[in-house]
């Protein structure tokens, strides 16, 4: 069975194919620039194996639906051999932002889901709308395929009330569904239960927190598999220090700076969204850049390296209090798989609490489940890749073959 994974955004298209049977990814690509001058695609084949092979094609693409058509036809050439026919594609996974409270699952699409997404939109305006594009464009290219929706916010809809709700008036909550949603679910999910299969227990029986350090960073406390509490909110700007994203701040801040710097709403929602975090800090929000600039004496990027991994930390602190006891805590994603410095700072001093890293097994990029917790420590920690286009795939296929 071949399942087809999309992630829209406003000018960028996300796809991978994938061979269900054995789990193998046959083609993986991206579309970009999309409304542009000049756009890119970039498609490897096969990749990881002696058959990779990398195509690119630099041509105006003028929306997604060519974006979409460019894929297609390159998937289905012959001389590429990963796909005979439109036909072979079983179904399509979607990645979908934002389900708000009407989505606790992985949903077929149909008009009426559709409608709902829509109805999210004002929940995640950059984000749902590049979202329905792709699956508009995916229903035309495909027809009669299944076309599965996978929410970053289903996930975290076990999260309880105390948990999500924010001490405003209740009518905001009533009128305008201003709650906790959080992000990365399936990005989280994932991690969670690939932990539990190392573990060799059931995912029922564990607690378990998942720390996702990318651009975005987001926490989430894990008990019994469930989400029970994390980190982002309303929107992917609360909770961790981010790339270009501040995390928690002092919500008096906006108007002290509409009152002492004369700024709009917009512009203090463009300062903390795009201009603060790592990148707030020191003017950089590569981590890799980061080490390099602290290698070379650099005191602000040693703050924004200490200020991050003491928030990570804290978090950790917050969610054991949550869980009441951890059995395992998982780093992912691209600053969690690679950068054994962040990972390190983030539990440093909570040996106490039966946290213990272990420093020769932490000193490697984490290419594939790794170990890295002392053999001492009673809580383990795990460096596990993400694959969130694996998980879309997978929830495709669980719903299709339902």
């Amino acid at each position: 069975m071949k399942i087809l994974v999309i992630n829209s955004g406003s000018s960028s298209i996300k796809f991978q194919l994938l061979e269900m049977d054995n789990e193998a990814v046959l083609a993986s690509g991206l579309v970009e620039r999309i409304g542009e001058e000049e756009g890119q695609l970039k498609c490897t084949f096969m990749p990881g194996t002696a058959s990779e092979n990398v195509v690119k094609i630099a041509e105006p693409i003028a929306d997604h639906n060519k974006g979409m058509l460019l894929a297609v036809n390159l998937l289905t050439n012959p001389e590429h051999g990963v796909l005979a026919d439109k036909s072979d594609i079983a179904a399509v996974g979607h990645r979908v932002v934002h389900g708000g409270e009407d989505f606790h699952q992985p949903a077929v699409i149909t008009a009426e889901i559709m409608d709902a997404i829509k109805k999210n939109i004002p929940l995640a305006p950059l984000h749902n709308p590049a979202n329905i594009d792709g699956i508009r464009v995916a229903q035309e290219l495909f027809p009669g395929v299944p076309q599965v929706a996978v929410f970053d916010t289903a996930f975290h809809q076990s999260i309880p009330p105390h948990a999500y709700h924010y001490a405003l008036p209740y009518e905001l909550y009533e009128k305008d569904r201003i709650r906790r949603y959080g992000f990365h679910g399936t990005s989280h999910k994932f991690v969670a239960n690939e932990c539990a299969k190392l573990m060799g227990k059931p995912i029922e029986d564990l607690n378990i927190i998942s720390v996702h350090l990318g651009n975005g960073c987001s926490m989430t406390a894990v008990k019994n598999g469930k989400s029970v509490d994390t980190t982002l909110g309303l929107t992917p700007l609360e909770g961790l220090v981010m790339g270009t994203r501040s995390g928690d701040v002092d919500p008096a801040i906006h108007a002290f700076l509409a009152r002492n710097r004369g700024m709009s709403i917009d512009e203090i929602d463009t300062m903390l969204n795009k201009e603060s975090g790592l990148k707030g800090l020191c003017g950089l929000n590569d981590m890799r850049d980061i080490h390099d600039a602290i290698g070379a004496g650099n005191e602000r990027a040693k703050l924004a390296l200490d200020v991050q991994t003491y928030r990570n930390k804290k978090y950790i602190g917050a969610y054991m209090a949550v869980l009441g006891h951890v059995d395992a805590i998982i780093f992912t994603a691209g600053i969690g798989e690679n950068d054994e410095i962040v990972r390190a700072k983030s539990v440093e001093g909570l040996e106490p609490f039966g946290i213990v890293m272990d420093a020769q097994a932490n000193g490697q990029r984490v290419k594939k489940p790794t170990l890295l917790s002392a053999p001492e420590s009673r809580v383990q920690i795990w460096g596990i890749p993400t694959n969130e286009e694996l998980a879309i795939a997978r929830e495709a296929q669980s719903l299709v073959c339902a």
